[in-house]
């Protein structure tokens, strides 16, 4: 049976980008995806963020054009708030490359990345205590729970299959493992999977240094074999299996989402981000338009309860005559999934495993964006899990403490449920009136033009990590 030392379930952004951090901390990373292509399923519009793009080293080749301009209108669509930054706000990715590059950096680090390969549970080892066990936030979860099959996860990345079997481990050299993995070699660099990189030399079993305390599971697959592996991370989307198995929180508060995405004519508008509050047509949320003049995004999302003719019809509804619309110059494409918005949950983690991106609430409750808090989240869990592993101690994982990061979160908590609480088209109305005031366009540019949408992680490892070992 193969062993690893981390397995994340779930090639998307948070998935890749953890894998990638870890592997780079010479530790042995597998990652498995249900999905079987790089660009099925995308569930994101693709829009980064200044401050993400500040942060984060994202190839400018995979990004549009600058968006520097956001209107904001009341469902008559009349005089709309119009906002101009003197900066570059927002650029929308060619999320499929974005995929890809992430993909091919985690390989570059040493991860391994299969598409095709369902989570089905996990069962501890003997010092594993995934669930049933009372884990850092002091709330006992269910024993031995096997993951859902059939929930959608994140988009899947194409696999590398035939990867050069892990030096550093002694005996097994040459036996076919799962997954298509080669069989475990002892001799560093020396040997090479079937249609592997030969002669690639994996993490050796010293630099990974097994921490007393930390047992490895077994996980189970859908049409393939088990894996034994001394953590897990759920990067497996907003209805995570692996946070069911491992008995963390859930997310309940969920929109869902629904866009059209086609090509445009270039330069035949200025790229603009268009905004309607419309309970009509996005209970809860808004329609948006984002044409950054090579592509248009046209979309709605609201809470699923209020949306009565269903999301596919109101997206519909709205593109007919949504603002800032533009003839196609090609066919298009259609996305959708579910968006959780009740702030990152509190029980984050367990000595089995944690949650990163949307499987973690890592999403702003009031913006509804999530790939900024997904990278942010994304190295606080790689930091977390890397010193876990290294030194056994339970102490490492209170880092990673949903509870603590909820509390940075207050205020946007609480306009979300003031958005929520907008339902009717009078209520919209009065609420784009108050944004034309001063006051209100100043709030309007610091929610859409600020450095704050999703708060900073890092300092919480140093601040609550506990003594090492």
């Amino acid at each position: 049976m193969l062993t690893v030392d981390v397995l994340v379930v779930g090639a998307g952004l948070a998935g890749l980008h953890t894998a990638r951090l870890l592997a780079e901390r010479h530790l042995r990373v597998l990652v498995v995806d249900r999905r079987r292509s790089l660009s099925s399923g995308v569930r994101t519009t693709g829009i980064f963020v200044r401050r993400t793009l500040d942060d984060f080293d994202l190839p400018d080749a995979l990004l549009g054009p600058g968006v520097r301009d956001v209107l904001l209108y009341p469902p008559s669509r009349r005089r709309p708030v119009h906002l101009t930054s003197d900066r570059d706000e927002y650029r929308v990715a060619d999320m499929p490359a974005v995929y890809d590059h992430a993909r091919r950096c985690a390989e570059a680090a040493g991860a391994q990345v299969h598409l095709g390969v369902r989570f089905a549970g996990f069962s501890a080892g003997p010092a594993g205590r995934p669930s049933g066990v009372t884990g850092p936030s002091g709330v006992t979860g269910p024993s031995g729970v096997a993951g859902l099959s059939g929930v959608s996860g994140l988009p899947g990345v194409a696999g590398l299959p035939g990867v050069a079997g892990l030096p550093g481990v002694a005996g097994r050299s040459g036996v076919a493992g799962p997954l298509g993995v080669s069989g475990l070699s002892g001799v560093a660099g020396a040997s090479a999977g079937v249609g592997g990189r030969s002669g690639v030399a994996g993490p050796s079993a010293g630099a990974v240094g097994a921490a007393a305390g930390v047992g490895a599971g077994v996980v189970r697959f859908d049409g393939a074999e088990p894996v034994r592996a001394r953590f897990v991370v759920g990067a497996d989307g907003a209805r995570s299996t692996v946070a069911r198995a491992l008995g963390l929180d859930t997310n309940r508060r969920l929109l869902v989402g629904a866009e059209v995405i086609h090509p445009t004519a270039s330069g035949a508008t200025v790229p603009a981000f268009h905004c309607v509050i419309d309970p009509r047509i996005a209970p809860g949320y808004l329609g948006w338009v984002i044409d950054d003049g090579r592509h248009a995004h046209i979309g709605v999302a609201g809470y699923p309860s209020a949306m009565r003719t269903g999301v596919r019809h109101l997206l519909d509804t709205f593109a007919a005559d949504a603002p800032g619309v533009t003839d196609p110059t090609g066919p298009g494409e259609r996305r959708g999934g579910p968006i959780p918005v009740g702030g990152v949950l509190r029980q984050l983690a367990c000595p089995a495993g944690l949650l990163v991106g949307d499987a973690a609430g890592a999403v702003s409750p009031l913006t509804a964006g999530g790939l900024d808090p997904c990278l942010r989240m994304s190295e606080l869990a790689a930091e977390v899990t890397a010193e876990y592993l290294r030194t056994g101690d339970d102490h490492a994982l209170r880092a990673y403490d949903g509870a603590a990061l909820r509390s940075r979160f207050r205020g946007r908590l609480a306009l979300r449920r003031l958005l929520a609480g907008i339902t009717s088209p009078a209520a919209a109305e009065a609420a784009v009136a108050l944004l034309r005031t001063a006051a209100g366009r100043s709030a309007a540019s610091k929610i859409l033009f600020g450095d704050r949408s999703f708060p900073d992680v890092h300092p919480t490892l140093t601040a609550s990590a506990g003594p090492r070992r």
